[in-house]
């Protein structure tokens, strides 16, 4: 029993007929239809509830309030003429006796209308976010959100993991994305950081002797926002796990995260696990990205010893050329043509085409240059009368990246290639443990520098001074690939000090450089570390996927808007001087333009 209600608004069904109830919650619409008879909308959090306003002083009571306030009614509860049967309490109706204003709204006219919020510029919605979360649909994303945190704990526990917090005001690190630094106050000078991610902590649980860690952890970094990535701050579900190998990692994270996908998914089409592995290099071969939307049916091939000596520019001077087929294509030449131009804008490189005639002769874009090459492609990408290539050309990386851009178009535009109902899931496997950036000519780490190389010590020693052999080195890192989302990275991590050191030494960075940078860490694996190794899903944009929504921002009870601003708050915003003086703070006017 609550003090203001005595049912709410979603509970109320036939067989309370007769009943004198006392609802509480907002008035979400009036709807007058004749003298002294009106019909009124109240919404809470469990639902609505219709109310029937049948004489001049209930009417007159319900024309003073203004919609969105929060009113109290007391009534009986009738069986109603017209049922809606697309509601829980479609078949009654509350005739009140008493209605009486809670808290009033004072704005006559708001900024949008509440059932319809998601079609409002998305400033105005993340200004007024109280106002946007009462829509029953912003709300049910939220809902959702809470109850997949509490399944992934409930997983995670079962499965004998200690949720463990690890501090929020830590050191900066060195590695990632940017810090959000906080001064510190009784430490002129200094700084605290807060975590991009608990990764140090994590790993300096399991030299602690404790075996199975995670927590739904709050991490920040200062980056840019995208539609599936947030500024500011995320959530994951941080995990780790002693003595413990890829597989052990994998296999926990597909029997947590599976099972979530079922219960709580929008389609009902999942992979099965264990979940197909696929290594990065095929992985951008294949499809042009380390995460491959697999819904797409489409693949990348190579075609550079087929086109090679035939003529077109950008096919020559050592480039890699990449192309993808559809079969049985019918567009025209104007959609050709955007979708040439899209590529463009979003790769900045440049894409071509041909099409087979029904002769099998290659006709229309670059097609008077492949002539020759016609028997060859045929037989490679498989021709036939009716088929369109989409190709991209340019140093390796590239022609990789443009022609994963050019799959994923052509899969979504195409009828019949995205099989967009389902969650394929894959992990991506066997990332390099090293890069050559093709500027300077010098190598450095790929990804996560902590990770195990594959081989362990005797990889890195066979490579030294060999730099070719140093590429081919992989780490064991993986990723969680949800329909195109990372949404999960993880390895297996360097425990052993020598093995990290010898690493950082072919990149050029000694060991004092890791002692100085990363303390806590190297000293505490100089005290016998235990292999381990851990992963972090995204919860956010698990959630995001659940819901099929396209924005990370719509199931995110209070996130910051593209440009990393709380609008309802009004943060980032200035202090007081004293606060500045406080932490030793001096603003340098010429930078604020």
């Amino acid at each position: 029993m609550f003090q203001s209600r005595t049912h709410n608004c979603g509970e109320l069904r036939l067989c309370n007929a007769g009943e004198t109830v006392t609802l509480a919650g907002w008035l979400e619409n009036v709807r007058e239809v004749g003298n002294n008879f009106a019909f009124c909308v109240v919404r809470d959090y469990y639902g609505t509830t219709q109310v029937v306003i049948e004489n001049a002083e209930m009417m007159g009571v319900i024309k003073g309030i203004t919609k969105e306030s929060t009113i109290n009614v007391t009534g009986v509860v009738r069986e109603r003429e017209s049922k809606n049967t697309k509601i829980p309490t479609g078949e009654i109706e509350v005739v009140p006796t008493e209605i009486k204003v809670l808290g009033k709204c004072r704005h006559p006219q708001l900024p949008f209308e509440i059932n319809k919020s998601k079609d409002a510029d998305e400033n105005v919605r993340l200004k007024y976010r109280y106002l946007d979360l009462r829509n029953p649909a912003v709300k049910q994303n939220i809902i959702l959100r809470c109850q997949v945190v509490a399944e992934l704990r409930r997983l995670m526990t079962e499965k004998g993991f200690l949720e463990i917090t690890t501090p929020i005001l830590t050191a900066s690190s060195p590695e990632g994305a940017r810090d959000y630094l906080v001064p510190a106050r009784n430490h002129p000078g200094k700084f605290y950081a807060l975590p991009q991610a608990p990764q140090q902590f994590k790993q300096l649980l399991m030299t602690s002797g404790f075996d199975r860690y995670f927590q739904i952890a709050p991490c920040f970094r200062d980056e840019d926002a995208r539609a599936d990535r947030t500024p500011g701050e995320f959530y994951q579900l941080d995990m780790e796990m002693a003595f413990a190998s890829q597989a052990d990692v994998l296999q926990t994270l597909e029997e947590v995260i599976r099972p979530v996908f079922e219960k709580f998914g929008k389609y009902d089409r999942i992979s099965a696990a264990p979940f197909r592995h696929i290594p990065f290099n095929e992985a951008l071969e294949r499809y042009g990205s380390d995460k491959p939307d697999l819904r797409i049916d489409l693949e990348i091939q190579d075609i550079t010893a087929e086109v090679s000596g035939c003529g077109f520019g950008p096919f020559g001077n050592g480039a890699t050329v990449k192309a993808v087929v559809v079969h049985d294509f019918n567009q025209a030449r104007k959609w050709i043509d955007k979708l040439l131009a899209d590529v463009e804008v979003q790769t900045g490189n440049k894409a071509c085409w041909v099409k087979v005639d029904d002769n099998g002769n290659l006709t229309g874009g670059v097609s008077k240059f492949l002539a020759d090459c016609t028997p060859a492609l045929t037989e490679k990408l498989g021709l036939k009368p009716g088929s369109f290539v989409c190709m991209a050309a340019g140093k390796k990386a590239v022609a990789q990246k443009t022609a994963g851009v050019i799959r994923t178009m052509l899969g979504k535009r195409v009828p019949g290639h995205f099989d967009e109902n389902q969650y394929a899931i894959c992990w991506i496997v066997d990332f390099p443990m090293y890069e050559l950036d093709e500027e300077t000519g010098s190598v450095d780490f790929c990804h996560n520098p902590f990770s195990m190389p594959q081989g362990g010590m005797q990889a890195l020693v066979e490579a030294e001074g060999d730099v070719e052999k140093l590429l081919a080195i992989n780490a064991d890192q993986y990723d969680l690939v949800i329909n195109g989302y990372e949404s999960a990275s993880g390895a297996v991590r360097n425990h052993d000090p020598e093995i990290m050191i010898k690493a950082f030494e072919m990149v050029g960075r000694g060991e004092e450089e890791v002692k100085a940078k990363f303390p806590a860490m190297y000293n505490a694996f100089t005290y016998g570390a235990p292999p381990h190794a851990g992963a972090a899903p995204g919860v956010d944009r698990i959630v995001m996927l659940l819901t099929g929504e396209e924005s990370i921002r719509e199931v995110i009870t209070f996130p910051m808007n593209k440009n990393a601003q709380d609008l309802m708050m009004d943060a980032p915003t200035t202090v007081s001087q004293k606060q500045l003086d406080d932490v030793h703070i001096l603003i340098n006017e010429a930078h604020l333009n």
